[in-house]
């Protein structure tokens, strides 16, 4: 039978990736610096098999407005230079026989505005997840006092405890969309 500390870790645990989801959406978001990240969703055409370009190709920040690609086969190129331009980032891609060269014009305001509505709605959908994760968490106990497992007292103290785990975790997404917030408008 579930007990109510399994129930608490389950949903810190699950909490936790929501978490970490997050700071994995945020890095495909471009700030001031190129980061190699914003390439993480695009896949190429390798033998018949789409493949994320990091594994095909070498991907490289050389500078603060530059990304290199250097594929591991030449004839990649051609390919690689296809997939970036369909993936529609906002740089054209330079094919120089060797590699792919991405050059990012600085940041605009209303880019660095619409990248702040992205990770505010990145923010959203993980209160969502939180959201749903405390409503299982609730499920589970409201369970266990149905089943006579614990008393009425003990369930209001673990609704008591779910919710204290949900709003810590959802002031930490709403920390970390203020801190990306900054991170994006920062010149």
């Amino acid at each position: 039978m579930i007990m109510l500390s399994e129930i608490f870790n389950k949903q810190k645990t699950q909490s936790e990736k929501s978490l970490e989801a997050l700071k994995k959406d945020f890095t495909t978001l471009r700030t001031g610096k190129v980061n190699t990240h914003i390439l993480d969703h695009i896949t190429v055409d390798y033998y018949g098999t789409q493949t994320p370009l990091n594994q095909v190709a070498t991907v490289l920040a050389s500078d603060a407005s530059t990304i290199s690609i250097t594929p591991w086969e030449k004839t990649l190129l051609k390919t690689i230079e296809s997939a970036i331009a369909a993936a529609n980032i906002g740089v054209n891609p330079n094919n120089d026989g060797e590699s792919v060269k991405l050059f990012f014009p600085p940041m605009t305001r209303e880019q660095r505005e619409e990248n702040v509505k992205q990770a505010k709605a990145m923010g959203e959908q993980a209160k969502d997840s939180i959201r749903n994760i405390r409503k299982d968490a609730n499920d589970a106990v409201k369970k266990l006092e149905k089943d006579k497992a614990i008393s009425e007292d003990e369930a209001k103290k673990a609704y008591d405890e779910v919710q204290k785990l949900t709003d810590t975790y959802t002031t930490k997404i709403d920390e970390s969309v203020k801190n990306k917030e900054s991170e994006l408008l920062k010149v």
